[in-house]
């Protein structure tokens, strides 16, 4: 059954989603993607979102990141579950707004299998592709030249500062971190900034744990524009790991579109391995009336 849930059963969705396995290597919808969305109200995010139930039992979860783009994961008992998956199908190809308008759309759904094939048995095609990158927590991570500190108030205009200088068009504000740290993700979640020699806030990051013992997602991760070209992305991007480590992670996990180049780079001189690309899913053809 398809549901958008209210604002009071977001707790109760994320943390069934921290339960379920998670393959780092995909970069599939993580807890981190719903907390980071957070940022605009519980009320918001909470209508972006699309659950689906089989016996009361959370089956798959949907993020709309744009009216016409939907980020899904599928519990893993549940993704090669024939009748479910044709249900699925249905409510995500259907024309009707239940989940995504008529006309172009893009999904991502990053775990293959029988979703995969009906959808695009249906005319659907792969879009562009991305990069996963993931770290391996097992072993000690290495030093690295900035000073990191956790963000607090008085570091909230640093964030902020990095955050704005690093994404061109940013709208972060000090009123929607706020809202984000209110959220119920944000209880396994933190957010580093990191100063150069000189004392400046240059790079910064949010890293976002799942279960115990699972990976943790960086989401995002910046550097300031006036401070590019000299290490602090691969050190911020260190200081993650290490962050995520502390929080019981097994895995540090983040993805990139493949066509950038400089932020795959980056990763992999922090140690992140580069895994096969994955893609979204597009279905560009307008109905027929």
């Amino acid at each position: 059954m398809l549901v958008t849930p209210g604002v009071e059963s977001l707790a109760v969705v994320i943390e069934e989603m921290r339960t379920w396995a998670y393959d780092p290597d995909l970069a599939a919808l993580h807890v981190g993607d719903l907390g980071w969305n957070h940022q605009f109200g519980a009320q918001a995010l909470a209508a972006a979102l699309r659950v689906w139930q089989v016996d009361d039992r959370l089956a798959a979860v949907g993020l709309l990141d744009e009216p016409e783009l939907l980020r899904l994961t599928v519990a893993p008992g549940f993704r090669h579950d024939e009748d479910f998956v044709r249900d699925l199908v249905a409510d995500l190809d259907a024309d009707d707004g239940r989940v995504l308008p008529a006309g172009e759309v893009a999904l991502e759904a990053r775990f293959g299998g029988p979703l995969h094939d009906l959808l695009l048995g249906q005319g659907w095609e792969y879009d562009e592709p991305w990069t996963p990158l993931v770290r391996d927590l097992s072993e000690e991570v290495p030093e690295h030249h900035l000073r990191v500190e956790d963000v607090d108030p008085d570091r909230l205009d640093d964030r902020l500062a990095v955050h704005q200088s690093a994404f061109d068009r940013s709208t972060f504000t000090a009123e929607r971190w706020r809202a984000l740290t209110q959220g119920p993700a944000y209880s396994r979640a933190r957010s580093l900034v990191g100063y150069d020699e000189q004392d400046d806030a240059v790079a910064m990051v949010t890293v976002w744990a799942g279960r115990p013992g699972g990976p943790g997602e960086l989401e995002p991760m910046g550097v300031a524009r006036d401070h590019r070209g000299r290490g602090h992305g691969r050190a911020i991007c260190l200081a993650a790991a290490a962050a995520l480590q502390e929080m019981g992670c097994s895995h540090a996990f983040v993805s990139t579109a493949s066509s950038n180049v400089g932020a795959v780079a980056t990763y992999r001189a922090a140690g992140y391995e580069e895994k096969p690309q994955v893609r979204d899913l597009r279905r560009s053809a307008p109905r027929s009336t």
